[in-house]
């Protein structure tokens, strides 16, 4: 098969072949032509027997692999097993569990829950771009993730979970651009100093902005247009709505109850980057589009055991 896979079918067969996945993964890590990550030298070799290079250079590590500078590096497994549950990852609606994909691809669970999360951090988006702008509509919005219905806390008039959140659950907030991009990151808390701040870095000023009814959204004007629909009342007035993040929302708690069940409030970040990915990419052609698309996004990223066990600290924000 010569041409690029479509199909999970077609990346099976497809990759089956290590050759294929070598030349794959190549294209993508040195586009130019193999360099030497250490000293950056173009003067190397090909070992055949090893499927490694050797700079010519006199220098310590002269030899490497296709995996250095990338998810895969210090990773044993084969690149036919990591490619598979890239296009698994990528295309699999709401999301994919690691007994699923460790039965699929023939590895413990362990390293699969390993390699997911490797993948997530491919699927990051980074824009220094902010969305929207005069004439363009915005809808901003915040939910919460986890926990049980019977700690939500509402306000006097029993319409709306209050600011300071609830037992057991993370609030996080959105940012959809219609007909453009989603954006969603875990917040510390739903108060006005935080939604504001993250309104103004990421939202261009003229933007008609639309949200709920919490006080929190108050003040955004003039800097944006600002109109509020009250979900006490009605879901719907014109214009104004944010049926477009409740959608995605709706999405993501899928993924999150029907198919991981339970995910940890450190690790929820990297869902939200998941389904992100997959909500910003979905009407791409085929499945091998979404595919190629995180693929090229493999280089330069680098996630060790310790930081996803929790044994080295990260932290994660909005795309900027």
């Amino acid at each position: 098969m010569s041409a690029k896979p479509k199909t999970l079918q077609q990346a099976i067969i497809y990759f089956a072949n290590p050759d294929n996945c070598l030349k794959f993964v190549v294209a993508r890590r040195w586009p130019d032509g193999v360099e030497c990550p250490t000293c950056g030298s173009d003067e190397v070799r090909f070992i055949s027997t090893r499927r490694m290079w050797e700079c010519k250079s006199k220098h310590a590590r002269k030899q490497f692999s296709v995996k250095i500078g990338t998810i895969f590096e210090d990773s044993a497994l084969p690149l036919d097993k990591w490619l598979i549950a890239i296009w698994m990852m990528a295309n699999c609606k709401n999301g994919v569990s690691s007994y699923e994909v460790a039965r699929a691809i023939g590895v413990t669970q362990k390293s699969a829950w390993f390699m997911l999360h490797r993948i997530r951090l491919a699927m990051q988006a980074r824009s220094f771009m902010k969305v929207g702008g005069p004439g363009s509509e915005v809808e901003v919005d915040e939910t919460f993730v986890g926990g049980a219905a019977r700690f939500m806390h509402k306000d006097k008039h029993h319409r709306r979970i209050t600011a300071t959140g609830s037992k057991d659950k993370t609030p996080i907030f959105g940012i959809l651009e219609r007909g453009g991009e989603v954006r969603a990151a875990v917040v510390p808390n739903r108060r006005k100093k935080v939604l504001h701040s993250e309104i103004k870095k990421h939202v261009a000023a003229g933007s008609a902005v639309y949200s709920d009814a919490l006080l929190s959204y108050q003040d955004l004007k003039p800097s944006y247009a600002h109109q509020v629909i009250d979900h006490a009342e009605s879901y719907v007035d014109g214009q104004i709505h944010t049926n477009g993040l409740e959608n995605f929302w709706s999405l993501l708690k899928r993924g999150i109850k029907g198919t991981y069940v339970s995910v940890e409030p450190f690790h929820l970040f990297r869902y939200l980057d998941e389904q992100v990915f997959r909500y910003n990419f979905r009407k791409l052609a085929h499945d091998g589009l979404r595919f190629e698309h995180v693929a090229s996004h493999i280089i330069g990223k680098r996630l060790t055991y310790a930081e996803v066990t929790g044994k080295v600290g990260t932290t994660h924000c909005l795309p900027n």
